[in-house]
């Protein structure tokens, strides 16, 4: 068997790129730049610029399905409006993204500082008709929140008093669907994701009867390899993987109708460029590397919600990429959307970690900015 000839093959897979189309992806920059890949480097992709957009060919994001996830301007919300001339507190911050043209956004808590309108916490029913009004007024909608998940298994009466208050409040706020920022388990192992399971489906049927669709959100690590088999460790652990990557096998053993998933496609890149091997059963080491489109391709109603954050190559950071405001790095947004397709179904919500800078306050809203001008200037 050709080893490096079905590596190639996997890497086109990767880019989606197939073995006749290689060179006939959606912009012939992206073409040119997987024409010569760096080995060992991860894939480089081309992204698109807000500044080369005619206008031309199918938007790839609707108007409304612009959306944004408000962890990236976490500092505009938390800031003290008595100190700055800065858009500061939630009814300032949902007046701004408003005028870049976002239409969506998702919640990543319900505090503010204590001097914005309606007080530092939010996370009430009162809180939640208030900023209901804010988001209606800037003809905004809550599409989503990375809030409580249960800690206790089985469910506490305390969690499940919480957790049904969230719920609440997120009918209240108009979401379709209630999530978290985190993975289901931290774990490798195959029988802590089954534990998972059981606790998301328990889940995901309260939400469901509240109206609202739970979802889970990824990092790296979910995309990495289960440990299913093989000889055991001293706790009479599995030590070795069939291949199967973590989150996929919770795809396989959740109820789609219980259980939603938010892809972050800048983490998933980067599973894609760390967990390329993996020690099979036998003891062999087998190459599989990850195609983020191909897993929303084969789960596409599961992937309601994706994290649309960019990065720059970096082979010297363990990860592959340095994250960078949405559009001005390398991955390929372009052939990624064109790939997954229903685009009137997925809300791509613009995210960026490090967009917050102590020493430029404005910084995390101009590259809110920047995100909404690429992201609405992807077409093909």
């Amino acid at each position: 068997m050709n080893n490096t000839h079905d590596t190639d093959d996997q890497l086109r897979r990767s880019l989606g790129i197939g073995r006749r189309g290689f060179l006939s992806t959606c912009t012939a920059v992206a073409a040119a730049a997987i024409a010569a890949p760096v080995l060992g480097a991860a894939p480089v992709h081309a992204a698109p610029k807000a500044a080369a957009d005619t206008g031309e060919g199918h938007t790839l994001v609707p108007a409304d399905k612009r959306g944004i996830i408000l962890y990236t301007v976490r500092d505009a919300i938390g800031r003290d409006p008595l100190t700055t001339s800065l858009p500061s507190g939630f009814r300032a911050v949902f007046e701004q993204l408003a005028r870049f043209g976002y239409r969506q956004v998702e919640f990543a808590g319900y505090g503010q500082h204590a001097n914005a309108p309606g007080g530092g916490n939010l996370e009430s029913v009162e809180g939640a008709r208030l900023l209901r009004r804010w988001l209606d007024d800037n003809g905004l909608r809550a599409q989503g929140n990375h809030g409580f998940i249960p800690g206790s298994w089985p469910l506490g009466s305390a969690d499940l008093d919480t957790f049904k208050k969230h719920l609440e409040i997120a009918n209240i706020l108009g979401m379709a669907h209630v999530g978290t920022g985190g993975d289901p388990t931290s774990s490798s192992y195959k029988a802590d994701w089954d534990v998972a399971a059981d606790k998301w489906h328990a889940l995901g049927a309260l939400a469901r009867r509240e109206g609202l669709k739970l979802y889970t959100h990824n990092h790296d690590a979910a995309y990495g390899f289960l440990l299913d088999g093989g000889p055991l460790d001293a706790q009479g652990r599995p030590t070795r993987s069939s291949g199967i990557r973590k989150l996929e096998y919770f795809l396989s053993i959740t109820d789609p109708k219980l259980v939603w998933l938010e892809m972050d496609i800048f983490w998933a890149h980067v599973a894609q460029y760390k967990f390329r091997t993996y020690t099979a059963h036998d003891g062999s080491t087998p190459t599989d590397i990850f195609d983020p489109a191909g897993l929303v391709e084969r789960h596409d109603k599961r992937y309601p919600l994706f994290h649309a954050k960019d990065g720059v190559v970096n082979n010297t950071n363990g990860m592959g990429y340095d994250m960078v405001p949405f559009g001005t790095g390398v991955i390929d947004y372009t052939t990624f959307f064109s790939r997954v397709g229903h685009r009137n179904y997925h809300n791509p919500m613009v995210e960026q970690d490090n967009a917050p800078s102590g020493t430029k306050p404005g910084q995390s809203l101009e590259h809110a900015a920047i995100g909404y001008r690429n992201l609405a200037a992807l077409r093909c």
